[in-house]
This record gives structure tokens, C-alpha cells and sequence, in this order.
């Protein structure tokens, strides 16, 4: 079994610097890593004159270097590399595929080499004096076959995972009617007199004491669920008692007004469990009339609409002032249409997690046939 230094097998390339002054309306789109994750769709432009290696095309292997460590392969449009992307092209007697894999293998391995305090990365050489197990080109390509097809599997259920999650919004629609023009002419009333806002705070870091207990103390990190239980951080019911934080009920709704997500994504989500919040958030506890799962949905729906609400403030972080959520309008069906739509949305959630759950598995099965692939374990040689 030949383990062989990745800088031997492949050519490791860094983007370049490119300032606001780089930026343009039209050229070649900068690729960032917020491209790679999807955590940003938007791209910056630039006519500035690159090197040819710096060129991006479909297919190629690209790595996030900075911040975020993992391999990807792009399927976008011709572009050019930012300072926190290595572009890696294979020597002639390794399969792309095979390499793409070799350098998933090694993604953990190379986590622990991150450098820097501020923001962790992982330079050039850390990559090239990696070691990975490089058989003979027939030999890649068959592992690829198998792990390709482990791969896939992950991919549909991944894309059936996505489509199960678009159901309940155009359920939504489908009962109600498209929020934005109310076509089935409910009653209109405004955010600030269907709720009451609250809003949240930080407890003292120096108070360790405050920090030690199980009340979940949501911040926009935790923000990626529609139904929140828990969070990474928790507090105590001592903290509640010497401090302004206060308890947001169970079904109400959690918008994160203040941050640069907002640039893309309001995030929003309703609580489960008795919880509180950060500074960055509010909470809408809903008035009996309205529906904590109603009032969730309607404003995911109204995604862009909110989204055209963030303004910036003076330091350029983006935010969503109180005083134009109270006055948003939005429709008000009645409550007993409102459970309707509350029982059908908890019966489409059992079945999303049935397929989160086959989702997790899936990743786990290729996860470890893609640690055995680079143990040996699945040479011709050792399977037969």
C-alpha cells in the first residue's frame, strides 16, 4: 500500500487579493468561499487582469482554506479564485475524481493543523506534505466507481430532503393564498398588534454561574431549525432572576434582526421550549387570535419581503428595525383555519425527519467507505 505526498500527485493553486476597488457591475465573478458553502449566492465582479492559473472552470477542484476547511468540486460559470481558495489540478496519472476523494479523506486529518487565532487556515504545505494512499490509475478509477456510487445515494436523498422541505410553504400558499397580494381577502392587521416584541440580552461572561444550567440561549448560530428545542449555549433560572433577560414563551416566533446574514437570509424560527435570546434577536409572542406556527410560516413566506426591510447601519453590519416589523401588515385567517394548517405541518415534519434521519445515515455509510477506501481496506488486492 503507497501513500504518496500530495504535492507529489497534484499542484495546489492560491486566489488572489481583490479589494472593493477590484469590484466591478460586469467581468469574471470572484468565487469566495460563501460561493463554495452556499451561504452566499452573491458574487462580486472584477475586469482586472489575473493569471491564467487563477482562471476557474467548471469541473475544477476547488478547497476552502480559510474559516471553513473542505474540498469542492465547481459547477458554476468560468471565474476567478479569492486569497482563501486553493484550486488543486492533478498530475496526469491521477484520476480527478480519485484526488477529489483522496482530499475528502484528509479533511479532518488537516483540521488539526489550522494556524492563526483570529481566523484559522491551513497553508499551502500542510496540503502538499499529506499523505494519501495513490494506487495505479485503473486502481483509482475503480475505487471511484464505488465510491461514486456511495455518493450518490447521499445526493438523492439530500435532493429529496430539499424538495420534502418547499412542501409546507406551498401548503401555506394553497390554504391561504400568496401573502404578499392576499387573493383570498383575509383581514389585515399589523405585526405590532398581533404580538408583543421582546427582545433579549447577554448575561455577564464573568458570571460563570450564570452560564451553568439548561434554559437554552438562543443566538442567530442557532438559527438553522424552523422549530427550536434547544442551543448550543444555556443559562440558569439565577440569571433570569438577576438580570433584564426574560423567558420567551413556548410558540413564539424568533427573528434575527441584526447581523451581516441579513445581507441574504432573515432567519427565523419558533420555540418549542421555553427559551431566551441574545441582543441580536427578537422574539413575537403571538396574541390568542394567532397561531405561533402560522405566524412562522407566513413570515418565511415573506422571506424577500423582509429581506427588502434590512437596512445598515452606521458601522455597516445590516439590521431589521423594530418599529418596521410592528408595522408590517399581514393576513389573518381564521384561528380554526390556523390549527388546521398547524396539525398538517407537525404530519409533513414526522415524515422530514424520517428522511433527515435516512439522510444522516446515508452520509454515514459513505463517510466510512470513504475512510476504508484510503485505509487500503478496499484495494483489488485486499477485497479479493
Amino acid at each position: 500500500m503507497t501513500k504518496i505526498c500530495l504535492g507529489e500527485v497534484a499542484r495546489f493553486i492560491n486566489g488572489a487579493a481583490f479589494k472593493p476597488t477590484d469590484w466591478e457591475e460586469s467581468g469574471l465573478p470572484i468565487i469566495r468561499i460563501q460561493n463554495l458553502t452556499g451561504t452566499g449566492e452573491r458574487f462580486n465582479y472584477t475586469t482586472r487582469q489575473v493569471k491564467p492559473d487563477l482562471i476557474v472552470e467548471s469541473g475544477d477542484l476547488l478547497i476552502s482554506w480559510s474559516a471553513t476547511l473542505d474540498v469542492y468540486r465547481w459547477n458554476g460559470s468560468r471565474g476567478v479564485l479569492n486569497q482563501h481558495i486553493f484550486k488543486v489540478l492533478p498530475a496526469s496519472n491521477v484520476d480527478p475524481e480519485y484526488l477529489f476523494y483522496a482530499l475528502k479523506s484528509v479533511i479532518s486529518e488537516l483540521s488539526a493543523k489550522t494556524h492563526g487565532s483570529t481566523m484559522k487556515h491551513v497553508v499551502r504545505g500542510d496540503f502538499e506534505s499529506t499523505r494519501v494512499l495513490m494506487p495505479e490509475l485503473d486502481e483509482q478509477r475503480r475505487i471511484v466507481d464505488i465510491l461514486s456510487r456511495a455518493e450518490g445515494i447521499v445526493r438523492l436523498r439530500r435532493e429529496a430532503q430539499k424538495k420534502a422541505a418547499e412542501i409546507i410553504p406551498a401548503l401555506f400558499i394553497d390554504m391561504f393564498g400568496d401573502p404578499a397580494t392576499n387573493p383570498k381577502g383575509w383581514p389585515m392587521q399589523s405585526l405590532g398588534q398581533l404580538s408583543t416584541f421582546m427582545s433579549g440580552g447577554t448575561p455577564s461572561k464573568a458570571r460563570k454561574d450564570f452560564w451553568q444550567g439548561n434554559l437554552p440561549w438562543v443566538s442567530p448560530k442557532d438559527m438553522k431549525k424552523s422549530y427550536l428545542d434547544d442551543a448550543i449555549d444555556h443559562i440558569n433560572e439565577k440569571t433570569l432572576a438577576e438580570t433584564s433577560i426574560k423567558l420567551v414563551p413556548i410558540g413564539s416566533v424568533l427573528i434575527v434582526v441584526r447581523g451581516m446574514i441579513l445581507i441574504h437570509t432573515v432567519p427565523i424560527a419558533c420555540s418549542s421550549v421555553p427559551l431566551t435570546i441574545n441582543q441580536d434577536m427578537k422574539a413575537l409572542v403571538p396574541v390568542p387570535s394567532l397561531h405561533g406556527s402560522y405566524l412562522l410560516w407566513i413570515l418565511k413566506v415573506l422571506q424577500p419581503h423582509l429581506l427588502n426591510m434590512v437596512s445598515t447601519a452606521a458601522h455597516g453590519t445590516r439590521k431589521l428595525e423594530t418599529s418596521r416589523l410592528e408595522g408590517m401588515m399581514v393576513q389573518l385567517p381564521p384561528l380554526k383555519e390556523q390549527l388546521v394548517f398547524s396539525d398538517r405541518v407537525a404530519e409533513i415534519q414526522s415524515i422530514q425527519y424520517q428522511q433527515s434521519a435516512a439522510t444522516q445515515k446515508a452520509e454515514a455509510t459513505f463517510n466510512a467507505l470513504l475512510g476504508r477506501a484510503f485505509q487500503g481496506e478496499l484495494l483489488a488486492s485486499e477485497t479479493t
